[in-house]
């Protein structure tokens, strides 16, 4: 599924499901994220965070289908998700605070339905899972909608999460960004099948295939399945084809694996999708240089702001990391947390 070309020119048919100011929205945040990724990785360069993984490159595939989402509903992230968190409203320098390695960076304010980002690979697909039984059982309107990688289907979770959705018919939706890798692993060494969108029949679910690049199409996919599973239709699976511009991480070297001069020459003319959707806005006179400036000068602020406000916070001790892991501390856990609270750890 395609709505908006490389060049900027559209299926009008299907443009006009979707206003100007969501168009123009949708741009904004995703030069927004993407402003942030890069900072980030100047500041994992300078010293000043841990390991940090990009996403540039998936703007469209996290912003258009975070939009989407109704207050009440849950999202699911991964590592890679931050972009779809802050569209959904989690503070800057709450993520900044995320990879400074800080407690606090796991917080996410009440009001707002989005779990910790999930590391191990494919293992929050079941819990979006319980939570849209549950949501079931609770006779609610609530929709999971589940991040992850190409390298989550590999995953044994993967094949549970989607059996038990589709057998149960929940409110769920499974959205993969398939960017092509799972670290240095193409998609070909994962999976005999041609796409991950044809898995979902084997499950008795919808498979919707879009291009992750063209927000546009990645926005009314989304909105398609989420109405669906809503209104008790179903769990779908979505695979958004994108593509991860950058390493796997900042730990990462994809001149390994890829060859990375020219997926960069390919990337910036057929696969930006800040680009594309910057010349269709363009194209309808809804964008210009002036305003350009102007929103990238306003990120640029916030950037700045939220990064100073981070580090002004206090720094997590070492030994914090034992209060948040279970909810009666077993007997080993115990006895290092008092070996390192009297020096006794190295």
């Amino acid at each position: 599924m395609r709505v908006v070309q490389p060049d900027g020119q559209a299926n009008e048919e299907l443009l006009s499901r979707v206003s100007d100011e969501e168009l123009i929205a949708m741009y904004q945040q995703m030069l927004r994220v993407r402003l942030f990724d890069r900072k980030c990785i100047a500041l994992q360069r300078q010293g000043k965070m841990g390991t940090y993984a990009p996403f540039e490159g998936q703007e469209a595939a996290q912003v258009a289908s975070a939009v989407c989402l109704a207050n009440k509903d849950w999202m699911f992230p991964t590592y890679r998700d931050h972009a779809a968190a802050m569209t959904r409203g989690l503070p800057m320098q709450t993520v900044y605070r995320y990879w400074m390695g800080q407690m606090d960076g796991f917080s996410v304010p009440d009001e707002l339905n989005i779990l910790p980002p999930c590391v191990p690979i494919a293992t929050h697909l079941l819990h979006g899972v319980g939570a849209a039984w549950a949501a079931r059982l609770r006779d609610e309107d609530t929709v999971s909608f589940c991040y992850f990688g190409d390298g989550a289907t590999s995953e044994g979770d993967f094949h549970e999460a989607l059996n038990f959705a589709g057998v149960f018919h929940l409110p769920v939706v499974f959205f993969c960004q398939n960017n092509g890798f799972a670290i240095s692993v193409p998609f070909a060494r994962q999976s005999a099948s041609p796409t991950i969108a044809k898995r979902a029949s084997a499950y008795g679910m919808d498979g919707i295939r879009v291009d992750g690049n063209d927000a546009v199409a990645v926005y009314l996919a989304c909105q398609t399945a989420i109405h669906k599973a809503r209104n008790g239709g179903g769990p779908t699976l979505i695979e958004a084809v994108t593509q991860r511009f950058g390493a796997h991480t900042t730990a990462d070297d994809p001149t390994r694996y890829r060859d990375q001069a020219a997926m960069n020459e390919e990337w910036r003319r057929e696969r930006d999708a800040v680009q594309r959707l910057r010349l269709l806005l363009t194209s309808k006179g809804l964008w210009d240089d002036n305003r350009e400036e102007q929103w990238i000068a306003k990120v640029g602020n916030e950037l700045v702001n939220a990064w100073e406000e981070a580090v002004a916070m206090p720094f997590s001790e070492p030994i914090e990391m034992f209060d948040h892991v279970y909810s009666k501390m077993p007997a080993h856990l115990e006895e290092q947390k008092k070996l390192l609270a009297g020096g006794g750890l190295a």
